[in-house]
């Protein structure tokens, strides 16, 4: 029987579809259901996942389980039910359950569950151990309000088992009260036999979409293998809108409001594009910039007016005045943007008061005007103080017109561009680092091409603890959201005004709706009014906690944690427990930020990313950190606080080791340490062979090979047993397993090698090996054009001792105070440490760390040359 000893599971979350079950490669594991439901009632979603897994084997296991979750969703619910007990979790203050968790940890506890995020999803994963022969049912609840971009609500399911399932559902219901206007279904799980298996059925106000895949089809799409299911499903549909003054709900003494109206003339903006051509944008990022401004001008229309200002130390206008977007100016502006250049310093401040100027200088009655500044960086020029920057084009922008700020990559200072945004009345994406950051910044600009109204004021007589409804701009595709209760529920009826402004005039929306009237509303679904109302809310709280500060932002935070706890949300301010039957570990998962890979930033909490389609990674580590205890919004916290504690990385970069020392060329190696905000740093001097990783007993080696003045690796070899030699340099790849040689070249096509407990997985510039139960990523880069490789550990298998310099996972450390040189204490010693910077070469933005830099031997405890080898 098993102990009922408690492990707590401590969640701090997010939400869209997508779901999987891993389990390791060995197991005897069944998952014999698989069924995911959604039920979509007035553009709010509560989706349950419900997994059913058998332990065949004759002897207890780890099973895991996990979900993708979309990070604009809160998880609301999570169960586990174990030879017929269920455990279920609890919603708790995020204090609470960190104290619990310190314990835990401070009783030598391990944790265990990771959390990766792409651009949209964030990975929740969790497991438990099965006895012989025994079932375990894991079931997960989140719920999203989906918001409306370009015309269409996006629904989004991934779905990944790792296996074929016997019995694997997915359904969708749909309930809108005006009806749905159009339906489609997309994304690979549409593709090949399994767009068989999918059935939509419409009805007036009602749409069903089921999947149903058999196992032989869950092996036949464009993304599936004998591992079964792995792509998504994308269900998009609008309703209709035949009523000018939108769609008004009531239900149990909550109202929502949706106000799209599409019969309205547009409105001629004037837009200015602020551009940074700073020396970070060199390479892709200017020439994608230049693609998308290029196509972005294609779509102005002839009665719109448009700036461009590019700007580095200095501020470069194209012109001096706003131009009509005639034929003639149209085609020297694209040859300006041709011309675009990078080089020098990042004066922000300058270049965004210089946009403002621009718009003021040239009024124009009855147009709408927009400021877009996209930059990849923070200001290092000019007036560098953010406070300031922010306080400056506050006053200058007057609540005239919106800013809105785009960020490009993972250097750029996202949390200022979010409250420069939020103080100007607009929104700030981040524009990732990729292939499609063209169609990305074409994307954001499509959203707010077409403005129908501005100065929105929504009134509703009656109503009370109202979600926000000011609005300085309704563009087309979008829409409106405002939830409240009604005061008196005896009243019968219940009246909304718009106010807005349409092309210089003032224009009135008036609409009275039954407060009696719940025939559109199913019962079991009569209560999600208020977890709707409950959701914008807090969502809404969150938002304008970014701005607030003092006692306003703590009356704020406490109102928007009351309502995480009543309505059981997952949020940043609150943690899921749960009690397992097994004795042992800790588990923490941290809502992450936007912005560091393993948790993105504030920026998630009130605007969810452009791309719907993740960038997906399944990680798994030994341990996992827990989030210090202290405001998230006020400071960003690195990436190993917010997912899994990344294991000791290698972070080439030319600096000085220890002031005042001369600088030289060295590797330099990030260690994370679990409960601590800075990770450790050290040192090893180029040129060097390295013993990377080893396992002596599954025969696993890495070695890496450095060269005199370059950076990372120019050669890693892996070996594994005696007969599977893998030899990795920066122009090809060589893979021998005693009987086959196979050869690959970096930046081909997605190749994919499996033999032997052997996985290889080589992508344009990264490679994903897995040997055994060991797994490591190799990253190809190219700086100043030299190409080198950067490894990094993304599993750590349990109960295996690993050596080498990525080996080392369990170093601790205290700062100590009274000393005017910063002091570490490792292991009982004292160490003099000073705060360096490191560049994360894991990713490949190469984002820049601050770390605590310590001798190599007092880290390792060896010297540099216990870990050199004579050949690779």
């Amino acid at each position: 029987m098993m102990d009922r000893a408690a492990l707590r599971l401590i969640l701090l979350g997010v939400f869209l579809i997508s779901a999987s079950l891993g389990v390791k490669k060995k197991q005897n594991v069944d998952i014999y259901s698989f069924y995911i439901n959604s039920t979509v009632t007035s553009r709010y979603a509560t989706t349950v996942i419900t997994s059913r897994v058998a332990n065949t084997l004759n002897e207890s296991q780890e099973i895991q389980f996990e979900v993708k979750i979309p990070k604009n969703a809160f998880i609301s619910k999570f169960r586990m039910t174990i030879e017929g007990k269920t455990y279920d979790g609890v919603v708790k203050e995020k204090e609470e359950a960190q104290q619990q968790y310190n314990q835990a940890v401070s009783r030598g506890q391990s944790a265990g569950l990771v959390k990766s995020v792409g651009r949209t999803l964030e990975d929740f994963k969790t497991s438990v151990t099965v006895a012989a022969f025994s079932k375990v049912t894991f079931e997960l609840t989140y719920e999203e309000l989906l918001k409306r971009r370009l015309g269409k609500y996006e629904l989004l399911i991934n779905a990944q088992p790792m296996q074929p399932v016997a019995d694997f559902k997915m359904d969708v219901h749909i309930q809108e009260k005006p009806g749905i206007s159009f339906l489609e279904v997309k994304g690979d799980l549409s593709t090949g036999d399994l767009a068989n298996a999918i059935k939509t059925t419409r009805a007036d106000k009602d749409a069903w979409v089921t999947f149903y895949p058999t196992r032989d089809q869950q092996t036949k799409c464009k993304s599936c293998g004998e591992n079964g299911l792995n792509g998504d499903m994308l269900v998009t549909y609008d309703v209709n809108r035949q009523n000018p003054n939108g769609e008004i709900m009531v239900s149990k003494g909550y109202f929502v409001h949706y106000f799209a109206p599409s019969n309205v003339p547009r409105i001629s903006k004037n837009v200015v594009f602020i551009i940074d051509q700073s020396g970070s944008m060199s390479g892709q990022k200017i020439k994608q910039t230049r693609l998308a401004l290029l196509r972005i001008l294609s779509d102005l229309d002839e009665d719109d007016h448009f700036g461009l200002i590019t700007f580095d130390s200095e501020v470069n206008l194209w012109k001096r005045e706003l131009l009509k977007a005639t034929e003639e100016n149209l085609k020297n502006a694209k040859s300006f943007v041709k011309e675009i250049r990078d080089r020098g310093a990042t004066d922000i401040n300058a270049a965004v008061l210089a946009g403002v100027d621009m718009i003021k200088r040239h009024p124009r009655e009855g147009t709408a005007s927009i400021l877009i500044l996209l930059t990849d960086g923070d200001p290092t020029t000019g007036e560098t103080n953010i406070e300031k920057i922010m306080a400056n084009v506050k006053e200058a922008i007057g609540t005239k017109f919106p800013l809105y700020c785009l960020g490009f990559g993972y250097d750029v200072n996202f949390d200022f561009l979010i409250k420069m945004s939020l103080e100007n009345s607009g929104v700030a994406r981040r524009i990732y680092e990729d292939s499609d950051a063209d169609l990305q910044l074409q994307g954001f600009y499509e959203e707010v091409a077409v403005p129908l109204l501005t100065d929105i004021q929504l009134k509703y007589p009656g109503g009370s603890n109202l979600t926000k409804t000011s609005f300085s701009l309704y563009f087309n595709g979008s829409e409106i959201v405002v939830s409240g209760q009604i005061t008196d529920n005896s009243v019968e009826s219940f009246t909304t005004e718009v106010i807005a402004v349409s092309k210089g005039s003032n224009v009135t929306y008036q609409d009275n709706t039954m407060t009696k009237d719940t025939s559109d509303v199913p019962p079991e679904n009569e209560d999600f009014m208020q977890r709707l109302w409950a959701h914008l809310t807090v969502k809404q709280l969150l938002d304008r906690q970014v701005l607030l500060k003092g006692q306003e932002k703590e009356d704020e935070k406490k109102e928007s944690l009351k309502l995480s706890l009543k309505y059981q949300f997952v949020t940043p301010l609150t943690s899921m427990v749960v009690t397992k039957p097994q004795e042992g570990d800790v588990e923490v998962a941290n809502k992450p930020k936007e912005g560091e890979r393993g948790g993105e930033s504030t920026a998630d909490y009130y605007d969810s990313d452009l791309s719907h389609y993740p960038v997906q990674h399944s990680l798994q580590a030994a341990k996992i950190i827990a989030v210090d205890d202290f405001d998230m919004y006020d400071h960003p916290l690195p990436t190993y606080l917010y997912d899994h504690p990344l294991p000791t990385y290698a972070f080439p970069t030319m600096h000085t080791t220890t002031p005042p020392a001369v600088q030289v060329h060295s590797n330099r190696f990030l260690l994370p340490v679990v409960g601590q905000s800075k990770p450790l740093c050290f040192d090893v001097p180029v040129p060097h062979k390295l013993r990377l990783l080893q396992d002596s007993a599954s025969e696993f080696s890495m070695n890496g090979e450095s060269l005199s003045e370059q950076n990372g690796f120019h050669q890693i070899a892996i070996h594994y047993k005696t007969n599977h030699h893998l030899i990795i340099s920066t122009k090809s790849i060589s893979y021998h397993n005693g009987q086959d040689n196979v050869e690959i070249l970096w930046g081909q096509e997605l190749t994919q090698h499996n033999t032997d407990g052997v996985s290889l997985v080589v992508l344009e510039n990264e490679m994903n090996v897995t040997m055994g139960n060991i797994g490591v990523v190799i990253i190809s880069h190219k700086k100043d054009g030299v190409m080198f490789l950067w490894p990094a550990i993304w599993e750590y298998p349990k109960d295996v001792n690993l050596t080498g310099v990525l080996g080392k996972s369990d170093i601790s450390y205290v700062k100590t105070n009274g000393s005017q040189t910063p002091t570490l204490k490792m292991k009982d010693k004292e160490v003099k440490t000073y705060l360096e910077t490191v560049s994360d070469y894991r990713l490949h933005s190469t984002p820049t760390r601050e770390c605590w830099l310590v001798p190599f031997q007092a880290v390792m405890e060896a010297e540099i040359s216990d870990f050199t080898v004579t050949q690779l």
